[in-house]
């Protein structure tokens, strides 16, 4: 059995990561949970059966030895608590961001062993049948060369979603809806358009009290030559995700909120049947994650596959906040957008 902690005892964990270690319960044991709050802790583990509860992660690691670590905290902590998970030897699967920045990601990345322990990111939407059989078409050349896409997360938050201390600010969540919000969708894309090379882009602040943008749009070229629209808000009243693939032969369509099934996929291709309906979800790719640990892999999304996303973020903040066409290349230490999303400019 595979020795599972969870760190963090909010709505996330037991929302998300418990039913999907409850589904994988044949080969992953939850041994532990931490939380600051002990009662909450306490009450967490009897909800699900936990055996051990702790407030520390320090105590946690060296009381449990887990193998795996669900990391469920606020983003400004994610960076301390992944690394020391990892210089203890466990495997980590944190939620997004992953951290505040490519510095903090590459400090990560120092952590890792050549032959694990690994830490990946929490990004399900491309882990859903639909996702994988897009890949597979593309992979074949049977849409013809990808030309264009539009990536739209149009979401709605009122004002109250940011009364929570760390929500929307540039040191404690390392941005607004672009690195907590549309960055699921756009690391779907990526995961099926590839590398990107350029990115343009503007942020704004138009209708919320925060340190951060409440909107963001960019546009993106990538190393194939296909170009991308990406839209990121939280001001949008009829809630949507939406994503669009246009290749030489064929359209493929995505519409979904916060996750989909083969039902939420259209495509003009007769190429287009997705087979066994597998939802996107934590337990989507909690099986991959389980799967590579068992064969001791890098699982998906982590290292350079985690890394672009997040360069994207930076990307696209760079160029916001510059006013100016962004290579990917050009992030590197020496960036002024390397060690902050913000790179020391505000709204």
């Amino acid at each position: 059995m595979i020795r599972v902690a969870v760190v963090g005892a909010g709505g996330i964990a037991g929302g998300c990561h418990m039913p999907a270690l409850q589904a994988e319960a044949h080969r992953a044991q939850v041994v532990a949970a931490v939380d600051v709050d002990g009662d909450k802790v306490r009450a967490f583990c009897a909800e699900h059966g936990i055996p051990a509860a702790h407030t520390s992660l320090e105590e946690m690691l060296a009381a449990e030895r887990p193998d795996l670590v669900h990391v469920c905290t606020p983003p400004f902590l994610h960076a301390r608590q992944v690394i020391r998970c990892l210089e203890a030897g466990a495997w980590v699967w944190c939620e997004k961001p992953l951290c505040l920045s490519l510095a903090e990601f590459d400090e990560i990345a120092a952590a890792e062993g050549a032959a694990g322990p690994y830490c990946s990111v929490v990004f399900q939407h491309r882990f859903g049948s639909g996702a994988e059989h897009l890949r597979s078409l593309q992979a074949a050349g049977k849409l013809g060369r990808p030309l264009v896409a539009q990536c739209v997360t149009a979401w709605y938050r009122a004002p109250e979603y940011f009364a929570v201390p760390w929500r929307a600010r540039w040191t404690t969540e390392g941005g607004g809806p672009t690195m907590g919000h549309g960055i699921h969708q756009f690391d779907l894309l990526l995961s099926i358009f590839g590398e990107w090379e350029e990115v343009r882009a503007m942020a704004g602040r138009l209708a919320r009290d925060t340190e951060t943008e409440d909107v963001s749009m960019a546009i993106v070229r990538f190393a194939n030559g296909a170009m991308a629209s990406v839209t990121n808000s939280l001001l949008s009243r009829r809630e949507e995700s939406y994503l669009r693939f246009d290749y030489e032969e064929a359209t493929v369509e995505l519409r979904h909120l916060y996750g989909y099934a083969n039902e939420h996929w259209s495509s003009t291709s007769e190429l287009w049947q997705p087979g066994e309906d597998r939802p996107s979800g934590h337990h989507a790719q909690l099986a991959v994650l389980l799967d590579a640990f068992e064969r001791g892999e890098r699982p998906p999304v982590s290292g350079a596959q985690a890394r672009s996303t997040l360069e994207l973020a930076a990307g696209l903040y760079a160029a916001a906040f510059t006013g100016r066409p962004v290579l990917r290349a050009e992030l590197t230490p020496g960036h002024p957008f390397y060690r902050s999303m913000n790179g020391g400019h505000s709204l």
